[in-house]
């Protein structure tokens, strides 16, 4: 690393959306600093690069002090950063009268103030910059069988949102984007807690996770406000605008089965919704045979000028909705 490489941190950034993140920023030439929990891991992805291109630091972003310590020894290796993640998340694949409240909270702590805590320690770091917050179609559309990771993403929107008129109050040259996700082909799904009788998987049409990377490049070169990733987000955006109501009732009839793989659920598998669990650092998961390579990238702001004020387009999208 030289002195003039550019820097970044990703909270989350061990496996899935997070490592594919890190792996497009080192393409990129960015020296990046990894914040997850688990240290071996993490050690495999230091390992995994040329030296100075990843340092890794091991904490849960819920607690935030041991955030702040964290990113406090990132900051001494690599210098302030001018690029800042937010990946980091859990969830749990059960009805909500089946969620204990400890499961229910565990799911906010890390999933929305996981993001809180990151934004909060990347506003005291940098000193200009892109601050890149993931979040879901699932924002707009809530799904059933994940009503706390589906509040964590609605949640997310209304702080940055809030965050954003804060910073351009105040001057500062850093923008806040968020990137909406659909589907992705992550390890999730092998590791996130489930009460369904069968292995859950991403509701298809199906993502690389490399996709959301080149969302995130796109949202730090343009300090885009929000991008939206994929028709199938488009259409929750678009459906929940127009048609809620009915929404509610297709999601009722099959939102659960579209979560559903088909494979039965072994009893005590381990999950890491509390503490992680001993998978490799890989951005993919299982679902690569279906999973798209390239997909939509769409500015929010556009989308909706198209919605509400361009009628033929508004058409169209109700055509891709119901078809």
């Amino acid at each position: 690393m030289t002195q003039a490489a550019r820097t970044a941190i990703v909270l989350g950034g061990s496996a899935g959306v997070g490592r594919a993140v890190v792996d497009r920023l080192v393409t990129e030439g960015y020296a990046v600093g990894v914040v997850a929990r688990d240290p071996d891991r993490l050690r495999l992805i230091e390992h995994e690069y040329e030296a100075g291109q990843v340092s890794a630091t091991p904490a849960d972003v819920a607690d935030a002090a041991a955030l702040a310590a964290a990113v406090e020894t990132l900051v001494a290796r690599l210098g302030p950063p001018e690029v800042w993640v937010n990946v980091a998340m859990v969830t749990v694949y059960a009805p909500f009268d089946q969620m204990t409240p400890e499961e229910f909270e565990r799911v906010i702590d890390v999933t929305f103030l996981g993001q809180v805590n990151g934004t909060r320690e990347a506003l005291r770091h940098m000193k200009r910059g892109n601050i890149v917050n993931i979040g879901s179609g699932l924002a707009y559309r809530p799904i059933p069988i994940q009503s706390a990771y589906c509040a964590a993403k609605h949640a997310i929107n209304g702080f940055t949102g809030a965050v954003r008129s804060e910073v351009l109050r105040a001057g500062r040259p850093i923008a806040l984007s968020l990137v909406q996700l659909p589907a992705v082909n992550t390890p999730q799904f092998d590791w996130a807690r489930n009460k369904m009788s069968q292995k859950p998987q991403p509701a298809p049409p199906i993502y690389q996770p490399e996709v959301v990377a080149e969302a995130v490049m796109k949202a730090i070169r343009t300090d885009a406000r929000e991008l939206l990733i994929g028709v199938s987000t488009l259409k929750m955006l678009f459906g929940q605008a127009t048609l809620p109501g009915w929404l509610d009732w297709k999601m009722a009839r099959e939102g659960p089965g579209m979560q559903k793989s088909g494979e039965p659920e072994p009893g005590g598998r381990p999950d890491n919704l509390m503490t992680p669990v001993s998978l490799p650092p890989n951005a993919r998961g299982r679902f690569g045979d279906g999973a798209r390579d390239s997909g939509l990238i769409v500015d929010a702001g556009v989308v909706r000028k198209a919605i509400y004020g361009g009628g033929l387009v508004a058409v169209f999208l109700l055509g891709l909705l119901l078809g």
